[in-house]
């Protein structure tokens, strides 16, 4: 196919111009004005909404319209029109994060984010997760050291429900909060620091190093998620002194993006935020350069299988001039097989990880280094460290090459316009641009500081702020190897200062008043969104290969899987892992090519490849510019029909492999999830191990066996391909057609499974000493997968018990009971087996009772069925869900994906909707009896046995210990009596 335009050339060059207009009406000569902003200029907004600007991209530039307004009271109101599908994406930004946080106070923000979600003077406790899932939206929120969001996607149709709520939370937030509310988000918060810090293998990581690099006082010295110790101390007065000095409108930005009319949308703005009084006024938090007068090495323990060292530099801030040519030394020093810490480290085999990065946030940018060993090259974290130093030097004599810039330059392009496949992508950029810079027009910006680095801005940062410059180092061991820290701790962590509690501050609440009653809960608008399903082709290439394809002209963008028959269903109890080898093998050098060098050229097109095995295929992934589609098939092409099995590649990604086997052994959800599949499905079937293997496998498979697997499975004869392009059904058969040579047979063996008999009733336990928390899994063997039959009605069935965020599982373990982050029962199946399972990481001193609640909540569903509101509630959620389902190319490619996996008919979604709507009651509570008998299911639990086997006695189960892989441990033998 003819290259199109030559976009990413362009932006490097220049910028190009914009329409664009603000209130002063001033409208560069060259372009045209909008009409939308004419309409707007010339009429009145409702309640004093003020026009600040309006964004339109030039042709060739990247960019995304919008409309920016300003209300009185503050609030900064961002629109942007895409009718391309039925949906909305809503995002309110926040500027405050854990930086705007007190010494002493550490956590708060995030704690709110949990509060936000509990209830306001009009809106019950659970009642805004409940609302948005029934409406068929998904939400959710995120803090991080600078801002705090809360995010909705819904069907077009529902936008005024959502602004309802959010005003609600904004404006009618103080008066709701109970103590109840506040000790069980308090728990949540603890449950969560266990799941994502304290139970994680390095999770503690960069809350050590942030302690070490910053100042004492300084608010990146502790993580978002605080202290367990500070939030002991907070109490609700604390809470609610936060809210009133941050969540103020003047203090937010309001950004939503999608299907809507802007008009409508500005009114019902008006209607439920313009009320809504001024907080505190916000000035930017200030900027304090952070130094350090010496190396500071710290380290700890850790349950891991791997040391790792972990080297950060302070650098500068966010966007400051010095950012951009310091992401081009990270990415020469670190990301990806072009590195110099790839070439030293891991194309070396001394590490089976190492990377760079240069992770920026509003007060302070850090370039880190790190690295993981490989224990089979025999170096210690004190060869790393003095390895990743002497790739700093090696820095000085390589110098930065055109390709370097080059990388950076089409990443940078490209990311964004990946970005602009998904509304909440285009959102999301536009509220963070405007939260940070004051204008959601930085796109152009941001291309430009890119665009202009040069070889001598990259040689002077270097100098300027990494050569010879002192660094926080870390050192993570595993438990009792402290002398593996690559040096002595020549800095302890101060004994933290809390200031004392002012409780002469007054609490300010700011009330509202209305004209309307805010207890009325919208309704949806009058009209149901029409959801288009994509429009498919089929065709085939000149091997018979068949393709499935949709045409998705939003993006200039190509998305496209291969799927081959080679996955983890063709392997032998013999050779569990070489599926997963295999794929890996293609990822690295071939006939033709060095591996850095393909990367190299995949990189300055925008491209990626990405190829890995599962349970029935090995998929190739490709994401490219549709202008850069050709040259990209090409490598694909290459990475396919030419892989090189280098023997020397082939050992290091053994290594890496049997170093990962090993690590998912200090992850107590993997041993979990692990360890049931095997009880479920047996030891005696290959697809119910883990996908990397076994070490005992793994070590005893050789580069041959790779081949082997390679020539007899990776065959045009076992392939498909389905893809997604803004290119006609002929243009992207055409560039496929570059795999027209690739031959082979369909050598595909039918799985055959003999699976055990479960011993119901029975509880496994696995020990994992020290753990903070357990994971626990209670299931069995259950329906195979089927577009609409009795699995995707036993689907609609769970979703009340345990599907929603509000289901009876989850509001029970993690609301009610504070034991958990999240809880959570599914269906899941393939053409050949399917599992029904509940599962959740709770608390350890609530193991117990959480399987208690599991049992009482499984049961009560099995014994009573479902209710008609929760019914109801499932057929709307469900039902207005589809408008999400298709509007990205992957969105796209995971339908495409189901349609040819299951080989499901034209007109299928239409069955299931009808299936969905005249689902009864009667029908719902059958199928519980059917699938939710607790006497036909296992128990998983993994946790500190010392702590928890006292109280899983007492439940009354029989109880078998299991090792890591899913073998009994013997009982100990009792001593003999004389």
């Amino acid at each position: 196919m003819a290259i199109r335009s030559t976009l990413i050339a362009a932006l490097m060059m220049s910028v190009s111009s914009c329409a664009f207009i603000n209130t002063t009406g001033n409208i560069p000569a060259t372009n045209e004005t909008p009409s939308s902003v004419v309409e707007e200029i010339a009429s009145p907004l409702p309640g004093g909404i003020e026009l600040v600007e309006s964004f339109t991209p030039a042709e060739g530039e990247i960019g995304i319209p919008y409309t920016k307004y300003l209300m009185p009271n503050g609030l900064t109101i961002v629109l942007h029109e895409d009718k391309s599908d039925p949906l909305i994406h809503t995002d309110i930004t926040y500027h405050v994060g854990s930086g705007r946080e007190e010494a002493g106070k550490s956590g708060f923000a995030h704690f709110f984010e949990h509060m936000m979600f509990q209830g306001s003077n009009n809106v019950a406790d659970e009642e805004h997760f409940k609302t948005i899932s029934e409406a068929g939206g998904t939400l959710n929120g995120s803090t991080n050291s600078d801002r705090t969001n809360y995010y909705e996607t819904i069907p077009s149709n529902q936008l005024e429900k959502i602004l309802w709520l959010e005003a609600d939370r904004m404006g009618f937030f103080l008066d709701a909060v109970t103590e109840e509310k506040f000790e069980n988000q308090r728990e949540t918060v603890k449950n969560e620091r266990g799941q994502n810090y304290d139970n994680r293998p390095y999770g503690l990581l960069r809350e050590r190093v942030g302690e070490a690099l910053y100042p004492e006082g300084h608010p990146y010295s502790w993580s978002t998620i605080g202290y367990i110790e500070d939030l002991n101390r907070a109490n609700l007065n604390d809470l609610k002194k936060f809210f009133s000095r941050w969540y103020g409108p003047n203090n937010a930005t309001l950004t939503i993006g999608g299907d809507i009319d802007k008009t409508q949308t500005l009114e019902w703005i008006a209607k439920y935020f313009g009320s809504i009084p001024r907080g505190p006024e916000v000035k930017a938090p200030e900027y304090i350069p952070v130094t350090l007068d010496a190396d500071r090495y710290i380290s700890m323990e850790d349950k891991v299988a791997l040391p790792l060292i972990y080297m950060s530099i302070p650098t500068v801030y966010a966007r400051h001039p010095d950012e951009a040519p310091l992401d081009v030394l990270m990415s020469i020093m670190g990301e990806g097989r072009t590195s110099l810490l790839y070439k030293n480290l891991v194309k070396e085999g001394l590490a089976v990880q190492a990377s760079a990065g240069h992770g920026c946030a509003e007060l302070m940018c850090n370039f880190t280094l790190l690295a993981l060993p490989n224990p089979a090259s025999g170096k210690s974290l004190s060869d790393m460290d003095k390895i990743l130093r002497d790739s700093i030097k090696e820095f000085e004599t390589r110098g930065v090459e055109d390709d370097d810039l080059e990388r950076v330059k089409a990443g940078i392009v490209s990311g964004m316009i990946y970005g602009l496949e998904s509304v909440s992508g285009k959102v999301s950029q536009l509220a963070f641009y405007e939260t940070f810079t004051g204008s959601p027009n930085y796109t152009s910006k941001d291309i430009e500081r890119y665009s202009n680095v040069t070889k001598e801005d990259v040689m002077r940062v270097y100098n300027q702020y990494i050569k010879d410059k002192p660094a926080v180092v870390m050192s993570i061991v595993p438990e009792g190897q402290p002398d593996a820290i690559a040096a002595p701790d020549t800095w302890t962590m101060y004994e933290r200062t809390i200031p004392e509690e002012d409780n002469t501050e007054e609490l300010e609440v700011r009330y509202a008043t209305d004209d309307f009653d805010r207890s009325i809960k919208p309704a949806a608008a009058d009209f149901n969104p029409t959801v288009k399903l994509p429009d498919m082709w089929t065709s085939n290439l000149e091997n018979g290969v068949d393709i499935l394809g949709a045409i998705n002209t939003e993006t200039p963008t190509t998305a496209l899987q291969i799927r081959i028959e080679a996955g983890e269903r063709q392997q032998t109890l013999d050779n569990l892992g070489i599926a997963s080898l295999t794929a890996n093998m293609l990822s690295e050098a071939t006939e033709m090519s060095t591996n850095e060098e393909l990367s190299n050229r995949l990189a300055k097109l925008g491209s990626s490849i990405g190829i890995s095995s599962g349970a029935r295929f090995t998929t190739i992934t490709v994401h490219s510019l549709t202008e850069n589609i050709d040259e990209t098939m090409a490598i694909v092409k290459e990475r396919l029909l030419h892989p090189k099995f280098d023997e020397a590649d082939f050992k290091r990604i053994k290594e890496q492999t049997l170093q990962g086997i090993e690590q998912r052994k200090t992850q107590a959800s993997a041993i979990a999830s692990g360890i049931f599949t095997l009880l479920t499905y047996g030891q005696d079937t290959p697809s119910a191990h883990p996908s990397l293997g076994t070490k005992e496998t793994v070590s005893a498979i050789t580069l041959e066996d790779a081949k082997n697997f390679y020539a007899d499975h990776y065959t045009a004869g076992a392939a498909s391909i389905i893809a997604v392009s803004d290119l006609s059904q002929d243009e992207l058969t055409s560039t496929l057609g570059a795999l027209s040579d690739w031959t082979g047979d369909n050598n595909i063996t039918p799985p055959s499974f003999n699976y055990p008999t479960l011993e119901a009733g029975t509880l496994y336990l696995i020990d994992k000493e020290g753990a903070a928390q357990s994971e626990i899994r209670i299931g069995k063997r259950a329906l195979k997968y089927d577009a609409t039959g009795e699995y995707f009605k036993s689907g609609i069935m769970n979703y009340p018990l345990g599907g929603a965020f509000n289901s009876r599982i989850n509001i029970n373990l993690r609301e009610d009971k504070g034991y958990t982050y999240g809880a959570r029962s599914r269906f899941s199946g393939s053409d050949v087996k399917g599992l029904f399972t509940a599962s959740a990481g709770v608390r350890t001193d609530a193991t117990a009772d959480s399987i208690v609640q599991f049992v009482n909540e499984i049961t009560g569903y099995y014994e009573n069925g479902i209710t008609e509101e929760e019914l109801a509630f499932t057929k709307s959620a469900i039902g207005q869900s589809d408008a999400l389902d298709y509007e990205t190319p992957f969105d796209k490619l995971g339908f495409l994906s189901q349609i040819v996996t299951y080989d499901l008919p034209e007109g299928f979604t239409d069955e299931q909707s009808e299936i969905l709507q005249n689902l009864t009651k009667e029908e719902v509570d059958a199928l519980a009896k059917k699938h939710l008998n607790l006497d036909d299911m296992i128990m998983v639990v993994v946790g500190d046995k010392a702590v928890i086997e006292d109280d899983l006695k007492a439940l009354g189960y029989p109880i078998v210990e299991l090792d890591y892989d899913g073998l009994p441990i013997p009982a100990p033998q009792r001593p003999k009596l004389d």
